[in-house]
């Protein structure tokens, strides 16, 4: 098997181009999942706070045989943690529950509450060695630009949702300036659009006998976009970890480029009533 690539972020620390995600993993099932996809490959492993499933990854980590220094672990500080104090909290508590010193990237979850507060506290788990490399997930480039200017660390991470369908081009402009890496959340958009069977990517695939989903996760890892691809079946994890030994030519690369919309095929952060759904959920949620 060939071995993933690496990125290199802004303050220098290797991030695999391809990781395994594990958003709406059932916590009783985070443990085998994750014990999966490593032992098919995976050495990238994002969680989050607000998955409820840090634990079970944790239990992964610690069983999996393989050394820490070799695994790549992401988590992120949710809304309900916001502020300096909860933020430092939290982190501990992650810490904790992932069964490790460190994790290699933390990210803020949402644009949301103190999130300068949130920032502070990571800047300082980073300064302490609690965490390799900083950043955030779902900052438009209003609210990037913002943090990337004012804070002390400028973010190594942007995770925000990137497929071919919403290939979000603005934004990776305004990334690129501040030396910020792109991260895709939902890179195959949990086949929206009809991505599975889109004629442009299945008639790509058919010349390179693979899939859409494969098409589609190539053409952003050839973009340089950092991609977690979630899936619970061994088989899939294999399926989506198998795009390292083709590419795409520049004509396919830009028939594919022609599929983006621009637009979110779940929700607008800058939407006053996507904002108020949020809130409800956090208080729901505390």
């Amino acid at each position: 098997m060939n071995s993933i690539p690496n990125v290199t972020l802004n303050n220098g620390v290797e991030m695999p181009i391809i990781g395994y995600g594990v958003y709406q993993v059932e916590p009783q099932e985070a443990e085998r999942c994750v014990l999966d996809a490593i032992s098919v490959g995976y050495r990238s492993i994002d969680t989050a706070q607000a998955y409820y499933n840090e634990e079970g990854v944790g239990l992964a980590i610690s069983k999996c045989g393989i050394p820490r220094d070799q695994l790549f672990i992401t988590t992120k500080v949710w809304i309900n943690n916001a502020g300096k104090e909860r933020a430092a909290k939290s982190i501990e508590e992650s810490l904790r529950k992932l069964k490790t010193d460190y994790v290699d990237l933390l990210l803020i979850h949402q644009p949301f509450n103190d999130y300068y507060g949130s920032y502070h506290a990571m800047q300082d788990a980073l300064h302490a060695g609690k965490a390799r490399a900083i950043g955030v997930s779902n900052f438009y480039p209003d609210r990037f630009i913002d943090i990337a200017r004012f804070a002390d660390v400028v973010p190594a991470v942007n995770q925000i949702e990137t497929h071919v369908f919403q290939q979000q081009k603005i934004a990776r402009k305004h990334l690129a300036r501040y030396g910020t890496q792109i991260e895709s959340w939902g890179p195959l958009a949990e086949g929206r659009n009809g991505l599975f069977t889109n004629p442009v990517l299945t008639n790509i695939g058919a010349a390179h006998g693979r899939t859409a989903a494969q098409i589609a996760l190539r053409f952003l890892m050839q973009s340089g976009v950092v991609i977690i691809p979630k899936s619970t079946r061994r088989e899939r994890m294999e399926e989506n970890l198998a795009i390292l030994d083709f590419s795409l030519t520049p004509e396919e690369m830009s028939r594919i480029e022609a599929l983006d919309g621009g637009k979110s095929l779940w929700f607008n952060h800058e939407d006053p009533e996507t904002v108020e759904w949020f809130m409800e959920y956090c208080k729901e949620h505390k």
